[in-house]
């Protein structure tokens, strides 16, 4: 505890590494990667939902040609490096998508494996006092939320938004569905959160129907002192369903995008859970909502997005807000005006270089040193349990268990590490031992090879403790050889 408590102490403020104002071009993972940790104080995003369908910008529109594929594969759509690292290092998201996948189907894990490594990277980038609010529905709302839960942990669940709206539907065998759910988490319990006050219903304000001289409302009350003046409030606070925005509508905010929200939807959540200078992030920008609202309450903003004509539609949609100055405005009176011009916005494909320390996603992992990984650093967890599965098989193909001595067949042993991720134990064949799955569970995440030993002596588990150490030797004997191969 004390380790943690100076490691914080020492921490200093880390500046992001890209400019206001900045639209990066490409797949967002690389680049929620090489951004710096900590730099973001709110994420407002609204990814793909899992609706098993194709959506494409209306034709002739601003959008035109913007279109994306909301289907998803296991076998496609997931990287054998994202399985890696869900596994070794959130194993309580691992949990969850494999729930999902039993419970759902493939396609379901394959979109929250795909969210997964994205959102500890956004958990990562964000400050502590940062918050996140994830636009989804209830397709996989619910699947969603469990994987928020395993990420940014139940104690930082804030709230469930429901926003309703209305719109032309067609009845059949289930009501109209019109509303979206937004899962409101926040990084720690020191987050920003400014409360929001809505106008009072006309009931309210004819019962509050005086005005004192300070312009307040109140109302005269029979009190046990007599007549007394009862204040109104200064509204009403904004709840967790939200029923007063509806879709988009006006002419000039539209821009034929797909899955296009509304401006007042995203200035709510910002004005709610930032303040102003502070700075926003959409990783999913499509039309740039977000950032187009970021901008309209003097917030610094970064977008990410994979469609290429994202730049020429967040400059028209600055123009028609008035925040850009025409396209044949005198650049001397629009600059005197507080006029943005193209030039103030940064659109990018390159990635940003890293300033901060490197760290990574798993907060307590900080490496003091970067360098280029050895190939033999980069085996998968499937070919370093094969090459561990031929140094610690004996007999008959049993595998040898080095934390208890027990032979096993191998679909009854697991992966784990000698010095756990908490201590700082790495992820490669160097760090990696094959124990039985009792073994495993007894170890968990916080306890060393011989911290298991000494635990399965006094329980009674411990079954020959000098196999065990054989298993282990023949553990790191082959990682000698697997170095020395693939030097």
């Amino acid at each position: 505890a004390s380790k943690q408590a100076s490691k914080q102490a020492s921490k200093q403020v880390i500046l992001p590494n890209w400019e206001n104002r900045t639209l990066f071009h490409g797949d967002n993972l690389e680049f929620l990667r090489a951004m710096n940790s900590e730099s973001v104080n709110l994420i407002a995003t609204d990814p793909p939902f899992n609706k098993g369908r194709d959506f494409h910008a209306t034709p002739d529109s601003l959008a035109s040609g913007a279109s994306f594929q909301d289907r998803w594969s296991w076998e496609r759509d997931v990287h054998e490096e994202w399985i890696d690292q869900i596994t070794d290092d959130f194993p309580k998201v691992k949990d969850v998508i494999q729930g999902c996948r039993i419970s759902y189907g493939d396609d379901m894990g394959a979109f929250l494996c795909f969210m997964a490594v994205r959102l500890v990277e956004m958990k990562r980038i964000l400050r502590e006092d940062g918050s996140i609010y994830l636009h989804c529905d209830p397709t996989a709302s619910h699947y969603l939320k469990m994987l928020m839960d395993g990420i940014f942990g139940q104690g930082n669940f804030r709230n469930e938004i429901v926003w309703c709206y209305t719109g032309n539907s067609n009845p059949g065998a289930s009501f109209p569905k019109k509303h979206d759910i937004i899962l409101f988490y926040t990084k720690s319990n020191s987050s920003v959160f400014n409360v929001q006050l809505l106008p009072y219903s006309e009931s309210t304000l004819k019962r509050y129907n005086h005005i004192d001289e300070d312009g307040r409302r109140y109302k005269m009350s029979s009190l046990r002192s007599g007549l007394e003046k009862v204040y109104a409030k200064a509204g009403r606070p904004v709840l967790d369903w939200w029923d007063d925005v509806n879709v988009v509508r006006k002419k000039k905010e539209r821009t034929g995008y797909p899955t296009q929200k509304p401006l007042d939807l995203y200035e709510r959540i910002i004005e709610a859970s930032s303040n102003e200078g502070d700075i926003v992030l959409d990783p999913f920008a499509g039309c740039a909502t977000t950032c187009i609202a970021a901008e309209k309450l003097d917030r610094q903003w970064v977008g990410i997005d994979i469609w290429d004509k994202v730049q020429n539609v967040v400059l028209d949609r600055l123009e028609k807000e008035g925040l850009k100055a025409p396209r044949h405005a005198r650049r001397k009176t629009a600059q005197k005006q507080g006029f943005l011009f193209a030039e103030d916005m940064h659109f990018t494909s390159e990635l940003p270089v890293r300033t901060d320390d490197g760290e990574e996603a798993v907060p307590f992992l900080l490496p003091t040193i970067k360098r280029k990984l050895e190939p033999w650093e980069k085996l998968s967890r499937d070919k370093i349990i094969q090459e561990l599965r031929i140094a610690q098989s004996i007999n008959d193909g049993y595998v040898l268990c080095a934390g208890c001595g027990r032979e096993m067949e191998l679909p009854f042993m697991e992966l784990d590490h000698l010095m756990p991720r908490s201590e700082g134990g790495s992820n490669d064949i160097s760090n990696r031992i094959l124990l039985c799955r009792p073994c495993n569970g007894i170890k968990s995440n916080d306890k060393t090879i011989s911290g298991l030993r000494k635990n399965n002596r006094s329980s009674g588990w411990m079954q020959d403790e000098q196999l065990a150490e054989r298993a282990l030797n023949l553990a790191r004997q082959k990682s000698d050889e697997v170095r020395y191969r693939m030097r």
